[in-house]
């Protein structure tokens, strides 16, 4: 990364550009938010769902911005370059790139997309490279990082300024690699259109951020561009067992597919799934694949089948694979447990669309518990199409259902639980008293305090059963309205088993 850049050094390369002012304009700095323009930085108009930051470039101004990029043409004071481009994300996102020195060109990069499993995925593809030799630095949903530097994350893909600036920042420490989960919001805001991907690999696709991209058909546009528009010729990994994966698959040349059938160019031989974990074989293209991992279940398998995808892409050998995996660490927030003495296999997990609730459920329920108990809710402020699907599929697959709050946001807790209600209707008349619920009838009950939810399950559950809170899983924070505040589900289930484990 440099100092500076001139203006015409850092749009030489793109098309569209229209500049008004001296070229030779320094930039010191590259800023998407009015608020933190320094002096000598360039400011980029991005027009957003709420916000239009064409209204902010005054505000820029006056903290000492140099050069505006613009999509709608103004007249600005003398000494400020103008950049009016047709699509200020994309151009942002290329400007980035130049300015913090191109820092993906040189390295192997994999991006990761689709609904659900795509953390998972990171952490198994980051056990990979590691194996190989590398150091590779990860961007995801639970953080941003490298070695010994771990970096909160308030969006899955950070804005395209903030990201390069991170991964120049870990190259410089010694990063020869990077991971990330590329979401659709990534994707259609151009996010990551100047990383320069080697390997990309497809997940799956179910209903989900349907309030941003309105229906499945969109949602499925969105995640396609990291295959058609950024990813080099070869390189994509695509689960087809999921039939938009199939469906993406049709559109490729020659994807490497993963699946259960021996049709794919990645499939088990002979796989075995127990408490312990997943293990056993898998075919590839660069021979067979051994591995042990602490995953469980069948959604599990597709996830590492993806891992196993992308490093035959990196054109790893499968001993290496097979190390990587079974060397991965548990990833937090996915099907974790948490220790207790009562005989109780809790477990918290990420799980907050109706498919994923339904893959952990049946995959629990295989293991046969004496009664399973869940504990979940939806979140407020987002897609609320999925609260009555979700609220069905937990009454459906446990014999206790706790239906408490998530992260509601501005929206009122109440309201949200009757719409998860509506769902849980389709199974059960009317809610347990707590009397019921603790004798063991099979049913629901409604705790909206999502700490008294969790407490009342540890409660109630005994040896043999299988206690689930889901929805949050890494999450150390709960929004109620506007504000943040601590809170843990793992923690959380912890301190209330270990009490009831006192209790007299």
């Amino acid at each position: 990364m440099i100092d500076s850049m001139t203006i015409s050094a850092l749009i030489e390369n793109l098309k569209g550009c229209l500049l008004k002012g001296a070229p030779d304009t320094e930039v010191t700095g590259l800023h998407y938010d009015s608020r933190t323009v320094e002096p000598g930085g360039a400011f980029f108009a991005l027009r957003g769902q709420a916000l239009d930051g064409h209204r902010f470039i005054d505000q820029a101004l006056e903290r000492g911005a140099k050069t505006i990029f613009l999509e709608k043409e103004r007249e600005l004071p003398p000494g400020v370059a103008t950049v009016v481009v047709d699509d200020c994300r994309q151009v942002m996102a290329q400007v980035a790139a130049a300015f913090f020195g191109d820092p993906t060109a040189d390295i192997p990069v994999v991006g990761v997309t689709g609904t659900n499993g795509k953390t998972t995925v990171t952490y198994l593809v980051e056990a990979i490279l590691r194996a190989a030799g590398h150091r590779p630095a990860v961007f995801g949903t639970i953080n941003y990082r490298f070695a010994d530097q771990i970096l909160s994350s308030l969006h899955t893909t950070p804005e395209a300024i903030d990201m390069l600036r991170g991964v120049a920042g870990f190259r410089r420490q010694g990063a020869d690699a990077l991971v990330m989960e590329v979401s659709s919001h990534a994707l259609e805001q151009h996010r990551v259109s100047g990383v320069h991907f080697k390997v990309g690999v497809f997940t799956n696709l179910t209903p989900e951020h349907l309030d941003y991209h309105g229906n499945m058909d969109d949602y499925f546009a969105s995640k396609t561009r990291l295959f058609t528009e950024l990813l080099q010729k070869e390189g994509a990994v695509v689960n087809v067992e999921d039939p938009y994966g199939a469906r993406l698959a049709g559109l490729l040349l020659s994807p490497l597919t993963c699946g259960s059938s021996a049709d794919c160019a990645i499939y088990p031989l002979d796989v075995k799934t127990t408490l312990e974990g997943t293990s056993g074989t898998v075919d590839t293209p660069c021979g067979t694949v051994s591995f042990s991992s602490p995953l469980l279940g069948a959604f599990n398998l597709q996830n590492l089948l993806c891992a196993i995808g992308a490093g035959v892409a990196l054109g790893l050998s499968a001993e290496v694979i097979g190390r990587g995996l079974s060397e991965a660490p548990q990833v937090p927030g996915r099907l974790e447990r948490v220790d207790n003495g009562r005989g109780v296999m809790a477990l918290v997990d990420y799980a907050h669309t109706g498919d994923a609730l339904d893959k952990v459920l049946v995959t629990l329920a295989a293991l046969a518990p004496r009664r399973m108990i869940t504990v979940f809710g939806c979140g407020g402020d987002r897609d609320r199409s999925k609260r009555p699907v979700m609220g069905e599929i937990a009454s459906r697959r446990s014999d206790l259902a706790v239906v408490t709050s998530d992260n509601p946001r501005t929206e009122d807790p109440d309201a949200i639980i009757a719409e998860v209600c509506a769902g849980v209707a389709r199974v059960h008349r009317r809610p347990l008293t707590r009397a019921e619920a603790a004798s063991g009838a099979k049913g629901y009950i409604v705790i909206p305090d999502r700490r008294e939810a969790i407490a009342f399950a540890a409660d109630v559950s005994r040896g043999g059963d299988l206690l689930l809170v889901a929805g949050k899983g890494h999450e150390d924070y709960q929004i109620l309205g506007r504000e943040r505040i601590h809170f843990d589900d793992r923690e959380e289930l912890s301190r209330a088993l270990a009490r009831v484990e006192t209790t007299p």
